[in-house]
């Protein structure tokens, strides 16, 4: 499997991961193809996922900017076609409590507006006529042990007191009782303004409205050379040459390998694994008492997700293997098996019919940047995400818009810090095999 740390290309017109989602969508809309001759643009983006297909909608729409977007696959063949398809009203890893520590209240405030933003920008865009399965809007956090759930409640609290943002406290019986019995699950809050999507569809959808908007979006065609010409911005693909005033760096956890200085060693792409089982019957859903769509997320610090799709399948996630190499070995979709068996026992006889990989990708600081290249003020990035992305994504394609027509964004961390480099960035898999490690021992012990 590609991998971000060490391979310097994704492939070309690869095709999509044996996923669920590539399996049930149909086939993907029309791009406009393979770019093969060279051409003058005023905004070039790298990345045709729900990032770049932001940008370009909201360059399109509210700046009247053709923005011109290359992707070296197929339309959201990253992260953003593959991912679970949770739209959360939330962003990096950061807890609001932790904001308010670092930055203050003001600070925080801000960010809840922009994550807020995101998530209203994405139901506005599916209103225009997305068809991407939407399901009842919910979201359930469990404790996966007793000594976790005052803690949730303690969440709740919180968030209705800063925020008045609705949260119920479910406890264990009540939630094994309305919603589902996980014996994983020992109570839990729930928040109603969220839900699952089918993400694949999502962003084909953002592609066609960002065509309809005049943007060209050209897949197969990946970047090669990034450089400068003649006062200009020079994307290089294996065919053509393209000219520009300003790139848009929209790669996320699929960066290649020392693709441009200013993200070079500050990210780490972290393998997420998913696993979608064959059917539940109408036996095993009762015997689960399985009543609820809602997306469901644990408190774990290896955290485990999991949601039962419309055609009664279970699609459950957790962490993945460390290096592309490893994606592929079954040890890691049988592990989330034997979980999600552990959580429902009735389905001890279930199996998976698909199981894939995808890089998310985490910053040093727990928080997405949107910002200039600090070598180069004619190159925007945004990355960071932390696996928090599908709403989030598309509010920062909104304000890279906004940044490169050169609008003040809000004087928040999300946008005026630089992505923090990695110390020792060589050591970057080891410290990760040492935070699984400690995780693990953390969710089993503490």
């Amino acid at each position: 499997m590609y991998d971000p740390l060490h391979d310097k290309s994704p492939g070309t017109n690869v095709a999509y991961p044996d996923s669920y989602w590539a399996s049930v969508s149909g086939s993907a809309p029309d791009s406009d193809g393979q770019l093969t001759q060279d051409i003058d643009t005023d905004v070039v983006i790298i990345g045709a996922g729900y990032t770049g297909l932001s940008c370009a909608l909201h360059l399109a729409r509210e700046h009247n900017v053709k923005a011109v977007v290359v992707e070296a696959n197929k339309t959201a063949w990253g992260c953003s076609g593959r991912n679970a398809g949770f739209i959360l009203k939330s962003t990096g890893r950061k807890p609001w409590t932790a904001m308010t520590k670092s930055w203050g209240e003001e600070v925080m405030r801000g960010i809840y507006a922009e994550v807020c933003q995101g998530v209203e920008t994405v139901n506005s865009l599916i209103a225009e006529g997305i068809d991407c399965e939407q399901q009842d809007p919910g979201y359930i956090r469990v404790a996966h042990k007793p000594s976790m759930f005052p803690g949730l409640i303690k969440q709740a609290k919180l968030l209705q007191e800063t925020f008045s943002y609705e949260v119920d406290v479910l406890t264990r019986n009540e939630l094994h009782q309305q919603y589902m019995a996980d014996q994983n699950a020992h109570g839990a809050i729930r928040f109603h303004d969220s839900f699952g999507i089918n993400p694949l569809k999502l962003a084909w959808g953002y592609q066609d409205l960002a065509r309809q908007a005049g943007a060209k979006i050209y897949t197969g065609t990946p970047v090669t050379e990034l450089g400068q010409e003649n006062g200009k911005q020079v994307v290089v693909t294996p065919q053509t040459k393209i000219s520009a005033s300003k790139v848009i760096l929209a790669t996320n956890g699929y960066t290649p390998k020392n693709f441009h200085s200013s993200v070079a060693n500050k990210t780490l792409p972290v393998l997420s694994q998913i696993i979608v089982t064959e059917p539940l019957s109408e036996q095993q859903l009762q015997a689960c008492n399985f009543l609820t769509s809602n997306v469901v997320m644990d408190t774990r610090a290896l955290k485990y997700y999991y949601r039962k799709l419309p055609d009664n399948r279970i699609l459950f996630g957790g962490r993945g293997a460390i290096t592309g190499k490893s994606s592929d070995d079954p040890y890691y979709a049988q592990r989330l098996l034997v979980v999600l068996k552990q959580s429902f026992p009735a389905l001890q006889s279930i199996q998976y019919q698909y199981a894939w990989s995808g890089w998310i990708c985490m910053s040093l600081d727990d928080i997405p940047h949107i910002n200039q290249a600090e070598d180069n003020p004619n190159v925007f990035y945004a990355m960071g995400y932390c696996g928090n992305g599908v709403s989030f994504a598309v509010q920062a394609g909104k304000r890279l818009a906004d940044k490169v027509i050169g609008i003040n964004l809000p004087n928040l961390p999300l946008y005026n810090r630089q992505l923090p480099k990695f110390p020792l960035p060589a050591l970057r898999r080891v410290g990760q095999w040492g935070y699984f490690h400690y995780g693990k021992i953390k969710d089993s012990y503490f």
